[in-house]
C-alpha cells in the first residue's frame, strides 16, 4: 500500500519492528473506531449490537459507490473522500437509529436474551441485503484516489496510513470533546448511570439513545470507508470478522468505556499485526483472542474496567 516503494536493502531487525508497529497502529486505530460504537451502546442500554459489524460494511459500501461517482467526475481526491466520509457516516448514523427503533426499542423491557437475539437476526439481515442489494464479489475502490508514500529511516509510511491514522485521532478528539465537553455528552453520561435519575431531571433517554447508536454507527462507517480505501474493495460479509474482533477490543479495554475502547483496539491491532510478522499469518487472529482470554482471566473487567462506573459514556 506504499504506492510501490520499496526498502532498497534488506530491514534490519528494529527497522521491521517500526514497520510492523506502523502497520499495527493503522488497524488498531480502525478496530477503535468500530469498538467505541460497541462500548456506547453498551454503556447506555447494556446492549451487545452484534449488527454493529454490518453497520461498518454498509459504510464501505456507501463509500465506495460516492468516492467512484465523485472520482469518475473529476473531483479532487480529497475532496472525494471528505463528502464520501460526511454523506457515508450520515447514511449509517440514520440506518442505525431506524435499526434502533425498529430492532431494539420494543425489547428494552423484554429479556437479554430476546435483544440479543434480535441483534443477530438484525445482524444476519443487514448482510444478507448487502449481498443482495451490491452482489457477493469484492467491490474495488479507486486505486489512483491516494498514491504514494515516503521512507523514514528505512520504514515505509504509506499516505493512506498517515490519512487513516490522523483521520482517527481526529475523530477520537472529537468524540472525547462532544462526551466531555457538552450537554448532550452530559446526557449521555447521565442516562447510563442511571435512566430514571436522568429522566427526572428533564432528560429524553430514548432520542439519547438514538444519538449513541447514531454516533457510533458513523464512526463505524468511517472505520469502513479507511478500511476499504486501504485494502482497496470491499465485500458484503467484511463487517464480521472485524465486529468480533472490535468487540474483543472494546471487551479487552472495559466495555463500556470510551478510553478502554480505544486502547482496546489498538492493542488488537497491533498484536495482530505482530503476531503476522513474527510468527504467522495464518494465526494472527488466533493471538489477538489468546491475549484477550489472559488479560480477562487476570482482569475480569478488562484493562480499564475499574473505572466503568465513573467513565463510561
Amino acid at each position: 500500500m506504499a504506492g510501490g516503494l520499496r526498502p532498497q536493502k534488506a530491514r534490519t531487525p528494529v527497522e521491521f519492528f517500526l514497520q510492523q508497529l506502523v502497520n499495527g497502529v493503522t488497524l488498531g486505530g480502525v478496530y477503535a473506531l468500530v469498538a467505541l460504537g460497541y462500548t456506547m451502546v453498551y454503556g447506555i442500554i447494556q446492549l451487545i449490537n452484534f449488527a454493529h459489524g454490518e453497520i461498518y460494511a454498509s459504510g464501505g459500501y456507501m463509500g465506495v459507490i460516492l468516492i467512484s461517482w465523485l472520482f469518475a467526475h473529476g473531483f479532487p481526491p480529497m475532496v472525494c473522500l471528505g463528502a464520501a466520509l460526511i454523506l457515508a457516516m450520515g447514511y449509517c448514523a440514520l440506518l442505525a437509529m431506524a435499526l434502533e427503533k425498529v430492532a431494539y426499542k420494543p425489547l428494552r423491557q423484554s429479556s437479554r436474551l430476546s435483544v440479543l437475539l434480535s441483534a443477530l437476526g438484525m445482524s444476519i439481515f443487514l448482510q444478507n441485503g448487502l449481498m443482495l442489494t451490491q452482489g457477493v464479489y469484492d467491490r474495488a475502490y479507486p486505486t489512483e484516489m491516494v498514491q504514494g508514500g515516503f521512507h523514514v529511516h528505512g520504514v515505509i509510511v504509506s499516505y493512506m496510513q498517515c490519512i487513516i491514522v490522523g483521520l482517527t485521532v481526529l475523530l477520537l478528539v472529537l468524540l472525547n470533546l462532544l462526551v466531555y465537553r457538552t450537554r448532550i455528552g452530559k446526557a449521555m453520561r447521565a442516562t447510563a448511570q442511571d435512566k430514571t435519575m436522568s429522566a427526572l431531571v428533564g432528560i429524553n433517554s430514548s432520542r439519547i439513545i438514538s444519538v449513541t447508536f447514531a454516533i457510533g454507527a458513523g464512526l463505524a462507517a468511517a472505520a469502513g470507508i479507511m478500511v476499504g480505501l486501504y485494502y482497496g474493495s470491499v465485500r458484503y460479509d467484511m463487517g464480521f470478522v472485524p465486529g468480533i474482533k472490535a468487540f474483543s477490543a472494546a471487551v479487552l479495554g472495559g466495555i463500556g468505556n470510551i478510553t478502554g475502547a480505544m486502547l482496546g483496539g489498538l492493542l488488537i491491532g497491533v498484536i495482530e499485526v505482530f503476531a503476522a510478522g513474527y510468527i504467522s499469518s495464518e494465526y494472527k487472529d488466533v493471538f489477538a483472542f489468546i491475549i484477550l482470554i489472559a488479560v480477562l482471566y487476570f482482569m475480569p473487567t478488562g484493562i480499564m474496567g475499574e473505572n466503568v462506573d465513573d467513565t463510561r459514556i
